[in-house]
């Protein structure tokens, strides 16, 4: 049986919080490294000292390998396409995401025309198989599908160095000798 008033006093001590983020390291075979995913809520209307505390979060996080960053930024006003935005707090987003190289992978809006949710990442290739799936029960936003994907494999290198021992230095001479 569900506790009702137990989850709605979730709910509102969820929304008390000047910032939610849940963050997880993913870790990698050796060689390819560690991925950090994180979940992140920003409340609409947020003041300008908790979206800075959320900034230095995501920073933080930013200066690792593999970052994947999901969440709900509540900017309605963004548009991902010329990425311009109408509010102080939205250029604000926007200024912060290009000041940490960060890429945003989903395409088209998720909510009534709006790019409230975002999937970001550090490194490009990272996510893949983008697709919006639908709502989820009675929510009015759309469920995101995506990979993670993660080289296994690892480049050799074709670099190939001469052994000037063996080299025929008359033969050498005789070339550069030719060169004015």
């Amino acid at each position: 049986m569900t506790s009702w008033s137990a989850w709605i006093s979730t709910w509102e001590w969820m929304r008390s919080q000047p910032r939610l983020c849940v963050w997880v390291r993913i870790k990698g075979r050796t060689g390819t490294g560690d991925i950090i995913a994180g979940v992140c809520y920003r409340p609409p209307n947020q003041e300008d000292r908790a979206d800075e505390a959320l900034y230095r979060q995501i920073e933080a996080a930013s200066h690792s390998q593999a970052l994947v960053l999901m969440g709900d930024f509540n900017h309605p006003d963004i548009s991902c396409k010329d990425n311009t935005a109408g509010h102080k707090q939205s250029r604000r987003f926007l200024e912060y995401i290009d000041d940490n190289f960060l890429l945003q992978v989903i395409e088209e809006p998720m909510r009534r025309g709006a790019m409230l949710d975002l999937v970001l990442t550090n490194k490009e290739g990272l996510v893949g198989d983008v697709k919006l799936k639908g709502s989820l029960g009675c929510s009015d936003q759309e469920m995101v599908e995506f990979k993670i994907l993660r080289a296994v494999r690892r480049a050799h290198s074709k670099l190939t160095t001469l052994d000037c021992r063996r080299a025929e230095s008359g033969l050498f001479r005789g070339l550069l000798g030719g060169v004015t």
